[in-house]
């Protein structure tokens, strides 16, 4: 039996959403894009969970690589997949609806990465 860490994130729409990492989808296609999709199963009322997919494309890390001259690592990679979905939270207020649209593109993987200083 596995244990799951579950976690909050009180998001800036005013809600407070449990979530914890599932799985990892790896060479995922969605909208055009190629990337892998890390799955987190979300509550905000910690009675019922639904999955929110972030992709993370093959187009953002070889931005990211051109602008900083190396590669992320598989912890700074999750980092940004995290970001992304913390952004997701405060971005969409209905998450249940809206989630499938969430991904680390190169229009956003800079953004995501600024706040932990990652150079």
């Amino acid at each position: 039996m596995t244990t799951r860490r579950i976690k909050s994130y009180s998001a800036s729409t005013g809600y407070v959403y449990q979530y914890f990492f599932e799985s990892m989808r790896t060479d995922q296609r969605r909208d055009g894009h190629k990337g892998d999709e890390y799955v987190f199963i979300v509550s905000r009322d910690r009675k019922n969970n639904f999955e929110v997919p972030v992709l993370l494309t093959r187009k953002a890390l070889r931005h990211w690589a051109g602008a900083h001259g190396r590669e992320l690592g598989g912890s700074e990679q999750y980092a940004a997949v995290k970001m992304r979905l913390f952004a997701a939270f405060d971005e969409l207020g209905e998450m249940e609806r809206d989630r499938l649209t969430v991904a680390v593109t190169p229009e956003n993987i800079e953004e995501l990465l600024a706040p932990l200083e990652i150079s």
